[in-house]
């Protein structure tokens, strides 16, 4: 177990990556929160999602960018190494072969795209649509 020195939060990993205090209230502030360096991948990421998902509205849920559309429809947050898309698990489990096919980690309901290396926009956005168009929801 680690406790966080800023926040005294008790996590099972160490240094686990985490908001101390208060979380963001937009999704701007969020991506102004990260590191320089993740920024930008974080913006591509939001750009494509608002253009896959055009009437979702925007919301930070469970401290993370959020995509509401009659219920999550995804969510997305950065960590260290990676960004993590959170579709859900129907979703993750309709697309295991073309992530699999790009290198691709993936969990229950969790992708992690590496920041190095190009983005798979194109996925995202195809993954966007069909959480969307089947109510499959994160």
């Amino acid at each position: 177990m680690w406790t966080c020195p800023n926040c005294g939060r008790v996590f099972r990993s160490e240094n686990q990556q985490h908001y101390c205090g208060k979380a963001p209230e937009s999704i701007d502030e969020y991506i102004n929160a990260q590191e320089e360096a993740i920024r930008e991948p974080l913006r591509q990421v939001r750009a494509v999602l608002l253009a896959a998902l055009p009437e979702a509205k925007e919301k930070i849920s469970w401290s993370m960018p959020t995509y509401w559309q009659g219920g999550n429809v995804l969510h997305f947050a950065a960590s260290k190494k990676h960004i993590g898309l959170y579709p859900g698990p129907e979703a993750v489990a309709h697309f295991a072969d073309r992530l699999d096919a790009g290198g691709y980690q993936y969990s229950k309901g969790t992708i992690r795209i590496p920041y190095s290396g190009e983005l798979p926009l194109e996925l995202i956005a195809e993954i966007a649509a069909w959480c969307r168009d089947t109510g499959n929801h994160a």
